[in-house]
């Protein structure tokens, strides 16, 4: 473990000179393979792809079954193969995004106008944090494809509570932690973040099943021509009487609404 360094991407690549592409390390109590060139990871995911499918899940990953319901961390299976289905379908597709060109264009927007309203309260000669302002634009901006809301707005206590815990769970699993190399601390949870971990995630998905159960009220009143979002897709699937729905709990919608969130603020 202490001899990977402070670049383990290239000590690494060191070992594959001496022991080849696929090297296999003990990094504290964890097996670990690494494979280190692009012939070697062709065999494993192509030809071995649903042996390697499934990914590591780290501690504080299973607080509130938040693996279990990730597209990205749920292990493969029908589960995992009925959401991906959902979102290929209904959210990653040309024409969703295509007809979601207004939401884009008002969400940057707001955002231009917020850095204009924070420019205009800086001091002469200090300058503005564009980047929190584009970080809650995008934050705003899937929560207008998924739920048809701003995630983000300063005078929504919902919203600010949301984004408040958010930011913890992007913390708290930005953190090295201890028990993922060394599992019998897990009782301890030395570093606490498992319990940080647990805290944030409870007020998020709290804050998820009030967006749910709003939509629910509201779905009787809205109009035929109003656009469908992401949860719209997620209900009418639910409320369907096919064997696949059955599988999918409320539960399992909060933390999916949950976890979609986290991925694409993650992957900014």
């Amino acid at each position: 473990m202490f001899q990977l360094g402070d670049m383990p991407h290239r000590t690494l690549t060191n070992l594959r000179d001496k022991f080849g592409p696929v090297v296999w390390l003990k990094i504290g109590a964890m097996n670990t393979m690494a494979i280190l060139s692009a012939e070697a990871a062709t065999v494993f995911f192509k030809h071995h792809d649903h042996a390697f499918a499934d990914r590591t899940i780290t501690e504080i990953m299973r607080v509130h079954n938040y693996d279990k319901s990730s597209l990205a961390l749920a292990p493969y299976g029908p589960y995992w193969r009925l959401m991906r289905r959902l979102v290929t379908v209904d959210m990653l597709v040309s024409k969703r995004i295509n007809d979601t060109a207004s939401i884009r264009r008002k969400c940057v927007n707001d955002m231009i106008n917020w850095v204009a309203k924070e420019a205009s309260k800086s001091e002469h000669g200090r300058g503005v944090h564009v980047s929190r302002f584009v970080f809650l634009m995008t934050f705003n901006l899937f929560g207008n494809l998924m739920l048809s809301r701003d995630l983000f707005d300063p005078e929504s206590e919902d919203g600010s509570e949301f984004f408040s815990a958010m930011m913890g769970l992007m913390e708290w699993t930005g953190h090295a932690n201890v028990t993922d190399l060394f599992p019998w601390l897990s009782w301890l949870d030395p570093q606490g973040l498992r319990r940080k971990m647990d805290r944030d995630m409870g007020k998020a998905l709290g804050i998820a099943s009030r967006f749910v159960k709003q939509r629910l009220e509201q779905q009787l009143h809205r109009g035929t021509n109003k656009s469908r979002d992401f949860l719209d897709v997620l209900i009418d699937f639910q409320s369907t009487n096919s064997q696949e729905a059955l599988n999918v709990s409320d539960k399992d919608l909060n933390i999916f609404i949950l976890v979609h969130t986290y991925s694409f603020l993650h992957s900014i």
